[in-house]
């Protein structure tokens, strides 16, 4: 009997866990150059099905600051962006809530953008999760290190595409001369049996020896 109630509590602690746990994701660093508009994606798992009174909130912390401030909070099924902040008028919401996207875009990024953005989303009864945050890194012109791991990306899949497209003509030509071979020999073997019909088909002519 208590191990039966044993069971069940640890059953029904399991369920009420997965009924209020959500976890957020967000990227671990972007970059992004000068001048350029950036994406900051945002999303969430949740045991329920998402929720109409899904929220979504973000927060800023510059580089060297000791404190985030807020900057967006989408709730109601409507977004609210802070108006006197660093990024009034440039921040978009460009999320999708029903598909649990909480991204944001922002426009014409500088220097002074630099730092942490973190994202917090509740699906009601999923409220009990942690943040995540994203570094944004903006540059003047890419980096060095991301630009060689862009151009070792391109690289590998161009050369996969090579020898793909090697491995496939080598094939066809191994094919092709395989096929050539037993045609010439078919032809061969009928060729020389031919050639022995008509030897054993000539007529021997018999030999006269003329004496004088």
């Amino acid at each position: 009997m208590l191990s039966v109630l044993a069971l069940t509590s640890v059953v029904l602690l399991g369920i009420v866990s997965q009924t209020t746990a959500i976890v957020v994701y967000t990227s671990w660093e972007k970059h992004a150059l000068v001048g350029t508009d950036v994406r900051l994606s945002c999303s969430f798992f949740s045991w329920q099905w998402t929720s109409p009174d899904v929220t979504f909130s973000w927060q800023y912390r510059a580089d060297g600051a000791k404190e985030g401030i807020s900057i967006f909070h989408f709730a109601g099924g409507a977004p609210y962006q802070d108006s006197k902040g660093p990024f009034r008028d440039r921040l978009e919401f460009v999320g999708n809530p029903s598909r649990r996207d909480g991204s944001i875009l922002i426009k014409n990024v500088d220097f002074g953008d630099n730092g942490t953005f973190t994202c917090d989303a509740k699906n009601p009864p999923d409220i009990a999760g942690h943040p995540s945050s994203v570094r944004l890194l903006v540059f003047e012109k890419v980096p060095v290190q991301a630009g060689v791991i862009t151009g070792a990306i391109i690289g590998v899949v161009l050369g996969l595409l090579i020898l793909i497209v090697a491995i496939y003509y080598l094939m066809r030509f191994l094919v092709a001369r395989r096929v050539f071979s037993l045609s010439m020999s078919k032809h061969g073997k009928k060729g020389k049996g031919k050639e022995g019909s008509q030897q054993k088909q000539k007529p021997k002519v018999p030999l006269v020896f003329i004496s004088f």
